[in-house]
């Protein structure tokens, strides 16, 4: 009788450990999961404070698009001064082409002409302030002089406009470059400068000398 009941209890204990360790097994990879999912987010985390911009990239970035390379480096307060800049440039060469293609198209006609036409659409009439005529402005020679260094005028400044047109795109690359090249730098102000006297003594020869110390702290 000792014996059945001992052997009873024995398999109460053991169903009981059985169903502990089963307990155990379903909750640890819950746990562990969750572990997981807490030091992946902590390492996403780390990665973004860390991010830091590749000065080649934004390089290439600015030379294919102007204006990308800021994009990448999140400077984003600089595109409306890098594509105003663009715009300004792009708005003097159309106006100064279409001048100087106005006063060039007079210069012909007004030379290949052996009589002045009175017809107000001709280039060289239609070109002339309002309330002017040729014989104001000279006469047919002084006027063609006109017609000719306006011509000239106007093709140097759309020249010069597309030399700013380089310019600012050229800018805009070394731009994004430096800008990526100096993300990190530090500009805290623990940055400081001090000037301090300073007095020296030579024992051999006896000789006393004063300077100024420059000390730069950082």
């Amino acid at each position: 009788m000792k014996e059945r009941i001992l052997t009873i209890l024995l398999l109460i204990l053991g169903c009981c450990y059985v169903r502990a360790v089963e307990n155990a097994s379903a909750i640890l990879p819950a746990d562990s999961v969750t572990l997981s999912m807490r030091v992946d987010s902590t390492a996403v985390s780390d990665t973004m404070n860390l991010w830091a911009p590749n000065p080649s990239r934004a390089t290439w970035l600015a030379v294919i698009v102007p204006g990308l390379g800021q994009i990448y480096n999140r400077s984003y307060w600089k595109l409306p001064i890098v594509y105003g800049a663009f715009m300004g440039c792009a708005y003097a060469i159309t106006w100064n082409a279409r001048m100087y293609n106005d006063y060039k198209e007079a210069y012909r006609d007004i030379l290949l002409d052996s009589e002045l036409s009175s017809d107000p659409t001709r280039s060289y009439n239609a070109i002339l302030p309002p309330g002017y005529t040729i014989e104001s402005m000279g006469g047919r020679s002084q006027y063609t002089s006109t017609l000719n260094s306006r011509q000239s005028r106007y093709r140097r400044y759309r020249d010069l406009s597309i030399a700013a047109t380089v310019a600012v795109y050229i800018l805009s690359i070394i731009d994004a470059y430096v800008d990526a090249q100096l993300f990190d730098f530090d500009i805290s102000p623990d940055l400081s400068i001090n000037v301090q006297p300073q007095l020296n003594y030579d024992p051999w020869r006896e000789t006393k000398n004063a300077e100024i110390k420059l000390a730069l702290t950082f």
